[in-house]
């Protein structure tokens, strides 16, 4: 059973006894226990062949211990199915809308009835809910809009959960050894998209193709375990179905139309109606199995994306960049970006401790860190704003610090930067006072309450954080979670401004829940010269590893290495940053 499936049912589990109006200490004890085993670089199941090994993992008592164990044994935990039969399963997709949380949704069962998000839909629509205490109209609104971003979103895979389901799909497949040659996924994985809708991948038989190769393997395929429905099974190409509502797509292709096959389903579309119109002028017909010329319909070329590109006279154009938007126009004048590379980065700017609400100590963090090559790493744990993480106020800071110095010397081979995640708070200002703010040798700031403020207010809010001198970087900029929260609504072009004029960095935040800022926004940024930092927002050692999402999206934002401060060795890393007053 996968992490991500046991942590699931814990963290479900944490949401029904909530709703279920469960003491806070019985349903965040799931709550932490799915947060740790979604982290977990190793598979659950294998730990907890050790009983010893299992609880030894933070927060992991006897008793969850025993409930992990069901999980894997069963595949469910009974006492989540015991709240399922008092409440309905498409209770858990209401506690999924935005802003609404446990307490409401309790809440409108019990009064309402409303079990499934077109109930509360239609509460919302009917303006049933502004008389309510504790909702209103303004709660009305934020309902409706929390639905249509529900529908929106549904379907759609973060790029970390779409990466591993490709990466089980491609280990099944290679059981047929010899009988491959190459597997690829393609569509907008490939391209590093924040979310994938469905997966694609090429296969290429090994050696000469024929139609009894591909049957074989498309027979082969068809028999993935985890199929719930096949939807499709042509002369090269199977389709179907995983428990997730996740649709894979694999096409058997042989070797000399490898390179066309991938071009067409890697996209996008507009990138490949753009070729195809380019290839036309010039006299051919570019499709997924080659680009010939009109006349007489000669194969030019097809066994690769670089020759294909060639024939067109283009350079090769990364996968990264075909969402047409001026991709062509600067291939064909000589000026598309040395993307940067996960190689480029030198260090992590933002990471949490179990000084916060991380799971490893400084120390940890810092070995794992530096066994990934990093010269430095900032720590930032949340300052006291933040209470529900444990937030630092201006005496811990001081011994925070303190602690940073001394793990510096003990773990060594590596430099630990001393700073902090700072509450940008309500009026703009932040959550630290001056004389500790001073002693940070990284300020690192970010927004986590009042998130639903009008654009006005939130433009106004940021823009007095930028105005302070002690305020280097903007962390996760627009507070968005993937599928789940919207970004916070502001005038963004004038807070990269202001972010230019005063110095101050902007993040691209590479956790998958959160890929913030986005392409566009790193792209604007690039465009008016704002530096940025990719860091892992990490509480725990393996999400330090989370890294390469973030380097994906800051590609997709046509960002370079010089564009990004952490590529940069310490000295002129610190000497990037905003000059603190003296």
């Amino acid at each position: 059973m996968e992490n991500r499936e046991v942590a699931r049912i814990l963290r479900q589990t944490a949401q029904l006894l909530e709703i279920d109006g469960a003491i806070i200490g019985r349903y965040r004890s799931y709550e932490k226990a799915a947060e740790l085993i979604y982290s977990l670089h190793e598979r659950v199941e294998e730990v907890a062949k050790d009983r010893k090994k299992l609880t030894e993992l933070p927060g992991i008592g006897d008793n969850m211990a025993e409930h992990i164990d069901e999980i894997i044994a069963t595949g469910d935990y009974g006492l989540r199915q015991k709240l399922l039969k008092k409440y309905p399963a498409t209770m858990l997709q209401v506690l999924s809308l935005q802003g609404l949380g446990p307490k409401k949704a309790a809440f409108l069962w019990k009064e309402f009835k409303a079990g499934t998000v077109e109930d509360v839909a239609k509460l919302a629509r009917e303006q049933k809910l502004r008389e309510v205490p504790g909702f209103g109209e303004k709660t009305e609104e934020n309902i409706l809009k929390a639905v249509e971003f529900f529908q929106r979103s549904t379907g759609r895979f973060r790029i970390n959960a779409a990466e591993k389901t490709a990466e089980q799909v491609t280990e099944y497949i290679q059981k047929l050894g010899d009988q491959i040659d190459l597997i690829t996924p393609a569509g907008s994985l490939r391209r590093g998209k924040e979310t994938i809708g469905d997966l694609d991948f090429i296969v290429v038989p090994a050696g000469k193709s024929s139609q009894k190769k591909i049957d074989a393997i498309c027979e082969h395929i068809l028999k993935f375990p985890p199929i719930e429905q096949v939807l499709a099974h042509g002369e090269n190409k199977v389709s179907f179905l995983l428990p997730n509502g996740m649709q894979v797509d694999v096409r058997v292709i042989p070797a000399e139309s490898y390179g066309a096959a991938l071009l067409y389903f890697t996209g996008s579309k507009e990138h490949n109606v753009a070729l195809r119109g380019r290839a036309n002028v010039m006299g051919y017909t570019l499709n997924e199995y080659a680009l010939t010329t009109l006349k007489g319909g000669k194969v030019v070329a097809g066994r690769t994306e670089e020759e294909v590109y060639a024939k067109l006279k283009l350079p090769y154009i990364e996968p990264e960049l075909r969402e047409m938007t001026g991709e062509i126009e600067a291939a064909e004048n000589e000026k598309l970006p040395k993307l940067i590379t996960l190689e480029d980065i030198r260090g992590d700017l933002q990471m949490h401790t179990t000084a916060s609400d991380g799971k490893h100590s400084i120390e940890q963090m810092a070995e794992t860190a530096r066994e990934l090559g990093y010269e430095y790493i900032a720590i930032t744990d949340h300052s006291k704003a933040v209470t529900v993480a444990n937030g630092l106020d201006e005496r811990r800071t001081m011994q925070q610090i303190k602690k940073i110095r001394e793990a510096e010397k003990s773990v060594g081979g590596i430099r630990l930067l001393a700073s902090s995640e700072v509450d940008i708070l309500k009026d703009g200002s932040l959550d630290m006072s001056e004389e500790v703010l001073a002693q940070l040798d990284v300020v690192v700031t970010s927004v986590h309450s009042y998130m639903n403020l009008d654009r006005s207010a939130m433009t106004e809010r940021i823009l007095a954080a930028i105005e302070n001198p002690y305020m280097q970087i903007l962390a996760h900029p627009t507070g968005r979670l993937l599928l789940r929260r919207d970004p916070f609504d502001y005038d963004m072009e004038k807070v990269l401004d202001a972010c230019r004029k005063h110095g101050v960095v902007v993040e691209c935040n590479a956790y998958p829940d959160r890929l913030d800022l986005r392409d566009v926004h790193l792209r604007l940024a690039k465009q008016r010269g704002v530096k940025v930092v990719i860091s892992t927002d990490a509480h725990a050692t393996v999400q330090l590893r989370v890294m390469k999402y973030g380097v994906e999206t800051a590609r997709r934002g046509w960002l370079e290495a010089r564009d990004v401060i952490n590529t940069l060795p310490t000295g002129k890393l610190l000497a990037a940053l905003r000059a603190k007053p003296a």
